[in-house]
């Protein structure tokens, strides 16, 4: 896909011919050729206006950097020795007075070499395949549509990779706009990544690259030019303004809820980018389904309020006023009411209720329906942006200069039959293992962190308990009510965690890229794939340890009065955590829901409201008259190699929150949704307006991540079946109402007193016995010789006094079941699912295959006709009696070819 011919550079430079000649072209006295030129210095072209600015470098002029100088010297040497032309602006033109930019352009000559070197694919015809039937009701997408020319910037082609000694095949118009922006910045990159700044006569093969030239300060930047500023058009309409186009359509908010112009963004900004951008749209649409349903399951829960009769019983002053349990904590606990928890248990039925299982089991479906339906887009887009063939390019072509440089052992390469590069395996296996070793330590470091996270909720639990005994929250208003010491330890805890969570994110990351530079990967995506995998093994661990704890740990190994279980053996004192007689899953949700806004919110405010200050600076420099295009990109933002990888991260975080843990919070896609929404036009804004261009890069899928969200998948059927299974309190309370109910009628009267065990307070040890000011006033112990607590135990004076009832091995069995039911089914509609749906849609298929022939069928002619000239050329010149003529000859060729 490419542009046609564009109006020439003279034009895009914002300057007519009047501006430097009038009067019958004479010049205008006393102006110089730089006088003229720095009447627009916002141009995108050498001081000619003809040859295009591809790539700029800026560098500081260093009272003791003559070896900085030496390398400059080299290495632009080098540069103009491949064939480019080099243009330098002095730094008493730049804004600081301090920088010099060194303008480089490619000649066509390079362009035609490095695109054959790179199988770059051009087009040789406009393609005749039409895009599509009409959609039924398309009136009703209108609103939500972009204009034609920012949707399709350009025609289809058929194209083929780029071959120079075929280039009238092609379609080359003019050879100054045939090959656009990006290509052009792509090449030159590809240029400058493998140039050389040692002298010829030396041999050093680690100096190579402006990465290493980046990296020891010899230049302060590298980075192509955008088109022009984003809130202006370029002064000739005529002339390409993507970036203004890019800003207008896409990247303001209010246009959240307009389609992306996914082809602009891509021609602008490359593949790679442009997959992303696509990706993230795709998830934020089948988002709206999963929201919706959250939303449906919730309001059934808020409709039922009024029928919960286990919350009623709890709050009943009879019933749950008359229930004494027994102390959560040694020593600073004592006896409590069970109608205390009254409110959280009304907020637990909100999440858990009927509609909760069916909610899991929709988003068991909708994951796989997304990541099919994902692979079918993507192949879409791998068609129409001439990606299909494009992963054997990937391996071959774009190998590491790092790798280059550093792996000095030589092999034979069996299919190209030369001399490469290569890691023995010896040095592999060894930083292998020092990786493997690495990123061990710092998952184990995080465990210990969210350990002893749990320690300060077993500690402070019993501080909490003694401030609160005499209820002093009671008179703070409106919100002192609401405070128990359950959801003080709860929320700090989770605060605490969360603080944790980034302060090591800060420090891992920048281990992870050191133990992946280590790995030396051969290729751009061999080291992206290994990044991928080690910072998602530790955002995983990061992220999701505490909502396992909450989920799968937290009153599961309690024990009972008398015989508790310590986190660290009895002298410790730490008693394991109990949970409510709600269940734990209301705490669960209060986890997830701070981890997950806190980052949400945090990362907000990082990519959007931060630059903000920046932006603001820039627009007041951008007033000057005298700010030129390479200044105005140079103070921007670098868009470095891993930028794209960290907005993957953050979604690929955000998906397992609301996958994994779904079945806790039903309204977790909704907030993904408000998030996504906003974060789409974040994105979009910060690459139009807060970061420099980026090098083109081309991508046909999204890489590892793709992998890690099958993963993800997978596991978050088995995380929801636990969840509803163990953490929830549907299954207890089904097994209740089916086969433990005293009375004919089915009902759920009684259910809190059949859940809750009986002990007796004169059995509990001295070293767990409330102390003297702990008991509270109403606890009379001469008439309150028992305690309840949560389990389904034998009472004291049963010849299996505190021993598990059968009740509760019925419990453990229907859990199992529901566990091995419900993974099943769901799991069976995923597999059917993914089989139904083709990774690729027919039609797809059918428009490959289609233009492979055609691009045969054209090649063929093309050679046909070539080889008739070259006949006839060499008749004319050399005609030779007694053999038969040129148009006979031409007609065998042709049956043979």
């Amino acid at each position: 896909m490419f542009k046609e011919t564009q109006p020439t550079k003279e034009e895009c430079n914002g300057q007519s011919h009047n501006n430097s000649i009038e009067d019958g072209g004479t010049q205008l006295p006393g102006h110089t050729e730089t006088d003229r030129l720095q009447q627009n210095k916002d141009t995108v072209f050498f001081r000619d206006g003809v040859r295009r600015i591809d790539f700029i470098l800026s560098y500081l002029d260093d009272k003791d950097g003559e070896k900085k100088q030496e390398r400059r010297r080299e290495f632009e040497a080098n540069l103009k020795k491949a064939g480019l032309e080099l243009e330098t602006e002095d730094k008493s033109d730049s804004d600081d007075l301090k920088t010099y930019f060194l303008k480089i352009h490619a000649p066509w000559e390079v362009l035609a070499t490095y695109a054959d070197v790179l199988k770059i694919k051009v087009p040789f015809k406009e393609s005749d395949i039409p895009h599509g039937q009409d959609v039924p009701l398309e009136w009703l997408s209108r609103p939500f549509r972009l204009p034609e020319k920012v949707m399709r910037p350009q025609p289809d082609y058929f194209t083929s990779p780029f071959d120079k000694d075929k280039i009238d095949f092609f379609l080359i118009k003019n050879q100054d706009t045939f090959f656009p922006p990006s290509t052009r910045n792509r090449i030159v990159y590809y240029i400058l990544s493998r140039c050389p700044y040692h002298k010829e006569d030396r041999k050093e093969t680690d100096k190579k690259g402006i990465k290493r030239l980046l990296n020891n300060g010899t230049y302060t930047s590298a980075f192509p030019l955008h088109d022009c500023r984003y809130w202006e058009r370029n002064t000739n309409e005529q002339c390409e303004s993507e970036r203004y186009h890019l800003y207008k359509n896409w990247a303001r908010f209010l246009c959240f809820y307009k389609e992306q112009p996914l082809n602009l963004i891509r021609k602008y900004y490359g593949e790679k980018i442009g997959i992303y951008f696509a990706w993230l749209g795709f998830y934020t649409e089948m988002l709206f389904f999963a929201a919706v349903m959250g939303v449906i399951c919730f309001t059934y829960g808020v409709l039922s309020y009024d029928d919960n009769l286990t919350s009623k019983e709890i709050c009943d002053p009879s019933i749950g006023g008359s229930t004494v349990m027994c102390p959560l904590c040694d020593k600073k606990c004592s006896y409590w009411k069970l109608n205390s928890t009254c409110l959280s248990s009304w907020q637990s039925h909100l999440f858990d209720n009927e509609g909760t299982v069916f909610f899991a089991m929709f988003m068991g479906i909708w994951v796989t329906l997304f990541l099919e339906f994902w692979k079918r887009r993507q192949a879409q887009l791998e068609y129409e942006w001439d990606l299909v063939d494009f992963e054997e390019e990937q391996q071959q072509l774009q190998i590491r200069p790092e790798f280059e440089t550093k792996c000095t052992d030589q092999r034979l390469n069996r299919i190209t039959q030369e001399m490469e590069p290569y890691l023995p395996l010896p040095k592999k296996c060894g930083r292998f293992c020092l990786s493997g070793v690495t990123v061990l330590f710092w998952m184990l470091l995080i465990v210990a962190c969210i350990t002893g996270v749990i320690v300060y909720r077993l500690a402070v639990y019993a501080a909490f308990a003694s401030i609160m005994k005499d209820s002093p929250t009671k008179k703070i208003h409106l919100v002192g009510s609401l405070i128990t010491p359950q959801l003080a330890t709860s929320v700090t805890a989770s605060f605490i965690n969360f603080i944790i969570i980034m302060i090591l994110n800060f420090f891992y990351e920048r281990v992870a890229i050191w133990i992946t530079d280590m790995e030396i990967p051969k290729t751009h995506l061999e080291y992206e794939n290994k990044l991928t995998m080690k910072m998602f093994l530790f955002q995983f661990v990061n992220y999701y340890s505490s909502c396992f704890y909450v989920a799968f740990f937290k009153g599961k190994f309690v024990g009972y009065p008398g015989n508790y279980t310590y986190m660290f053996g009895k002298y410790s004192r730490l008693r394991n955590e109990e949970c409510d007689p709600g269940g734990c899953l209301i705490e669960l949700t209060t986890q997830l829901v701070i981890v997950m806004t806190g980052k949400q919110v945090c990362g907000n405010i990082q990519e959007a409201l931060l630059p903000l200050l920046r932006n603001w600076w820039c627009s007041r420099k951008a007033r000057k008259d005298q700010y030129s295009r390479w200044e105005q990109d140079h103070d921007l933002q670098n868009f470095s190699q891993l930028g794209l990888f960290y907005e993957y991260l953050e979604m690929v975080i955000q998906f397992g929150f609301i996958t994994l843990f779904v079945a806790s919070f039903p309204l977790a896609p909704l907030l993904a949704l408000c998030n996504n929404i906003l974060e789409v036009r974040v994105d979009a804004w910060k690459f139009t307006t807060q970061f420099r261009r980026p090098v083109a890069a081309k991508a046909h899928n999204i890489g590892a991540w793709q992998e890690i969200l099958n993963v993800v998948a997978i596991l978050s059927v088995v995380t929801n079946a636990f969840i509803m299974a163990f953490t929830s309190d549907m299954i207890p309370r089904l097994v209740y109402l089916y086969a433990y109910h005293p009375g004919s009628e089915a009902t759920m009267s009684g259910y809190i007193n059949n859940s809750l065990s009986v002990y007796d307070i004169s059995q509990i040890p001295l070293l767990s016995m409330p102390e003297e000011g702990a008991i509270p006033a109403w606890f009379n112990s001469s008439f309150i010789t028992t305690c309840r607590y949560r389990d389904y135990r034998y009472p004291p004076g049963h010849q299996r006094q505190y021993s598990h009832t059968m009740q509760f091995w019925h419990i453990l069995a229907a859990k199992l079941a529901f566990i091995i039911i419900m993974e099943h089914v769901v799991f069976v509609v995923k597999f059917f699912v993914a089989w139904l749906i083709p990774d690729v849609p027919s039609e797809v298929k059918a428009r490959i295959k289609r233009e492979r022939y055609l691009i045969q069928e054209y090649l063929h002619n093309y050679e046909v006709e070539k080889l008739k000239i070259q006949l006839s050329q060499s008749f004319i010149i050399e005609p030779k009696p007694g053999v038969c003529t040129a148009t006979d000859m031409h007609d065998v060729l042709s049956e043979c070819l």
